[in-house]
């Protein structure tokens, strides 16, 4: 630690000391979940026509189907899935209307963007911070990925903005150790995950294994269209910008990324596994103590089961896939060069990316070094259920790949 950082303190609650008393206000609510009475009110009250969208449509409900389905849901966590998809399919079905209400919209070309790609805790979200505040470079905001819009009116603006941020305020309050961990910020940049359907990220609030299985084998074609789409909506009408995007789950599927984005770049970063497996357990623990009742032992081995499976599949995909891209379209960013020396791998991927530094970027760099760890997050392999042996088979020797002096474009 350098002189300039601050000492790490004590990882905060995992979740409010007032999560059991709020289970016990929302049960009477939820005592009976009832997806297909939940979907049909829905669909009713914002004027969606399933027959405009069934495939997509079809698949949310599976998904809620699934969420039913977890036996230990608490009431909050159903509550917590409902308003989640919800709002993801008023947000599909705002994006859809628009691409038919204003045919131009889909005449948008998203040009060489940016993609960043990793598994979580490997410095994916400094990255495509950093690389989001670059000149002519655009990250979509966290309040831009769950309400897709063309530009609106200021007070409707700000109006949006201040419903995302009071929804991360409850989160910070009911799992306050999300602010240690990655607390999303309404007006940041933030993962697609908060505009694609589906993704492992579901996964990290309860238990589904049939909708686990499901993601394995499904074609995920349409909604990589869709996030194209997504853009095409965000750039209309603005400035034009190069974007930049991150989600951990693209790795799975670079093969659609470059189908629907040819030009684009893959940032890929890179760590030990071992250390990332035990970061996302503990990320993972913390949002199924939301939504689950008490966990067990049980269930704390499922969330282990589940992260090295889930993650040594999106590498092997990813590994699979980059041998069909063009390798100056692939530049690789492993973790220790990262840390060693942030001003000095940055500015090197900036001109690999064909960026401009300056000395604002160098600027941005540095300040996020000195911010330092803050509060330590937590986590050992141990209690759920793993060693460093059963991780390091798992992923084969992708973890070699970490120490290599450069990989790909760099």
């Amino acid at each position: 630690m350098t002189s300039t950082e601050r000492p790490a303190t004590p990882m905060r609650r995992r979740t409010s000391r007032l999560l059991p008393a709020i289970n016990t206000a929302l049960a009477p609510f939820t005592l009976r979940r009832d997806p297909d009475r939940f979907m049909h009110r829905l669909l009713e009250r914002h004027g969606i026509i399933e027959a405009a969208d069934p495939a997509f449509i079809d698949d949310m409900r599976y998904l809620l189907d699934q969420v039913a389905a977890v036996p230990n849901l608490s009431a909050l966590g159903w509550q917590s899935f409902t308003g989640d998809i919800g709002a993801r399919l008023v947000n599909r079905e705002r994006v859809r209307r628009l691409h038919t209400t204003h045919p131009d919209v889909g005449h948008e070309r998203i040009a060489a963007p940016i993609i960043v790609v990793g598994l979580p805790r490997t410095a994916t979200t400094l990255t495509h911070h950093i690389l989001a505040g670059a000149e002519g470079v655009r990250g979509p905001l966290l309040w831009e990925w769950m309400h897709t819009d063309l530009p609106m009116e200021p007070r409707a603006e700000r109006a949006v903005i201040r419903q995302v941020e009071a929804a991360m305020r409850m989160m910070a309050f009911l799992t306050p150790a999300m602010i240690d961990i990655h607390l999303p910020e309404a007006r940041k940049p933030d993962e697609c995950a908060f505009f694609l359907p589906h993704t492992e990220g579901h996964l990290a609030r309860a238990p589904m294994p049939e909708y686990e299985q499901w993601l394995g084998t499904r074609d995920f074609s349409a909604d990589y269209a869709f996030l194209k789409q997504g853009l095409q909506v965000l750039q209309h009408r603005r400035d034009e910008a190069r974007w930049v995007l991150k989600c951990p789950t693209h790795l799975g599927h670079l093969d659609l990324l470059m189908e629907q984005f040819p030009d684009a770049t893959i940032v890929w970063t890179h760590r030990d596994p071992v250390t990332v497996v035990a970061s996302i357990c503990s990320l993972v623990e913390t949002s199924r103590a939301m939504h689950l009742r008490p966990l067990d032992t049980e269930d704390l081995h499922d969330i282990g089961r589940m992260a090295v499976a889930t993650m040594s599949s999106l590498v092997d995909r990813g590994r699979t896939a980059r041998t069909r891209i063009p390798r100056g379209q692939i530049i690789d960013l492993p973790y220790p060069k990262l840390t060693a020396d942030p001003p000095g791998e940055i500015q090197s991927l900036y001109y690999a990316l064909g960026l401009p530094w300056t000395g604002r970027d160098e600027m941005r760099v540095l300040e996020a070094e000195r911010r330092g760890p803050g509060r330590r997050h937590e986590y050992t392999l141990d209690r759920y259920g793993l060693d460093e042996a059963f991780v390091n088979a798992a992923f084969g020797n992708y973890g070699n790949l970490a120490d290599l002096p450069g990989l790909g474009g760099t």
